[in-house]
Formats: structure tokens, sequence, C-alpha cells
């Protein structure tokens, strides 16, 4: 979740996974037209985080204050967001879609462009975390769930992928809902930087991107994640 990749160069080992380092709206001005079948985008939150956050004991919390999540105002946040959803656009082909993640701070700013630009909302999903930060200082509710949009590149779009018998089978041969209840990322799971520390601060979990992988790809798609 950035505006430049965090990961550096492009992995050779397998010609399917390629890293593309640099500023994503550029690098998604550089790929052919039409050539994405799906883009998950976990773009920045927008914090607006005044200051550190502690915990009673004084302790500093772990919290996103990276230089790629600071934006200087609201406009300059929707500027943002604009200029990256219609480079996706561009390269989403007539039959791709979007999801979008976020937070309250952001998620209905991003939803709100989605609709500006001609994209048309399937859903929005919310994710309840079992295992959520909790709110500290005991001020308001504690933070437990974030908002995925699924979206569909345009509004009279016909063809589109949604694998309704995968995801059913998924869920005890029960239609899937859209409030998924899953565990934030910990553990093994976790990526971690050269001094043992969190190497990004909203690592998603894998069994939330399988979901949107296995109901809305097909094998062989070119999926694209931008941030």
């Amino acid at each position: 979740m950035g505006r430049v990749s965090e990961k550096a160069g492009t992995k050779k080992e397998n010609p399917a996974e390629i890293i593309i380092q640099g500023d994503c709206i550029e690098a998604m001005n550089a790929l052919p037209e039409k050539s994405v079948d799906l883009i998950f985008a976990d773009p920045p939150y927008n914090l607006q985080l005044g200051g550190d956050l502690t915990r009673p004991d004084q302790s500093k919390v772990d919290a996103v204050n990276d230089d790629w999540d600071k934006f200087a105002s609201f406009q300059v946040y929707d500027e943002f967001t604009r200029n990256w959803m219609n480079a996706a656009r561009r390269i989403l082909k007539d039959t791709g879609a979007i999801w979008v993640i976020g937070s309250y701070h952001n998620i209905f700013r991003v939803g709100a462009t989605l609709q500006d630009l001609g994209y048309w909302i399937m859903n929005d999903v919310v994710w309840r975390k079992t295992n959520p930060m909790p709110n500290f200082r005991g001020t308001r509710f504690t933070n437990a769930h974030e908002t995925l949009i699924w979206a569909t590149r345009d509004a009279d779009q016909k063809k589109y992928t949604f694998n309704y018998d995968a995801m059913k089978a998924l869920n005890d041969e029960l239609q899937m809902r859209s409030d998924w209840t899953l565990p934030i990322c910990t553990g093994g799971e976790r990526l971690k930087d050269g001094d043992g520390g969190k190497a990004h601060p909203t690592q998603k979990p894998e069994a939330l991107l399988h979901r949107v992988l296995l109901a809305t790809t097909n094998p062989g798609d070119v999926v694209l994640d931008p941030f």
C-alpha cells in the first residue's frame, strides 16, 4: 500500500510473477490498454494521524506513519485517487473488475470516485477482523472491520467473472455472504524486514486475498496489485 512499490527489481524466477518498481500511476500508464483481468488495490488510507499513538502504559503503538500515507488535504488525496483509478480503468479489459479495500478514513471517498469515473459497484464486502487492534484510549468503538468494494469496469458491462459455485463450496454449500470473518495477518504469515519488524504495517492476510481471487478470477488471468 503506497505510491511507490516497496520491492526492488523484477522477479526472474517465475515469469508469471512480475514486480515493477516505481510510481504506480506511471507504471500503469506504461502498460498496454485493456491488458488486465482483475485489479486488487490497497491504496493509502490517509489516516491523518496528528502524532504517535500510545497505550495506557505510554508504550508506542506500531501505527501507519509512513510518508506514503500522508497527504496535505482531502483534495490532494482525491486527486491522487482519481489519477490512479483512471490509470487502472484504462488497463482493465472490457470484462475486467477491480477490488479496493480501505478503512473508514478513505473508503467513502474512494467509493464516490469509483462511481464518478464510471465503474459499477457490484458489492461491498465487510471484512470483520477476529483479532483487531483494541482502542487503547477507550474514546470510541474498537475499529474491527475494513470495507472492500468490488466493481466492474463499466455500468453496462455484461460479462465479468464471478465463481458462485466455488464460493458456495467454500461456505459449507451456503451462498457466500458479504460479511467475511477472518483474522488479521499475524505470525509466520507476516513479512519481516531486516531488523525483524513488520515489513509493511497493513499487510493483508492470505485468506482474504484467496477469497477475492477464487471469486473473481479464472486460471491464467492477469491480476494487478498497484500498491
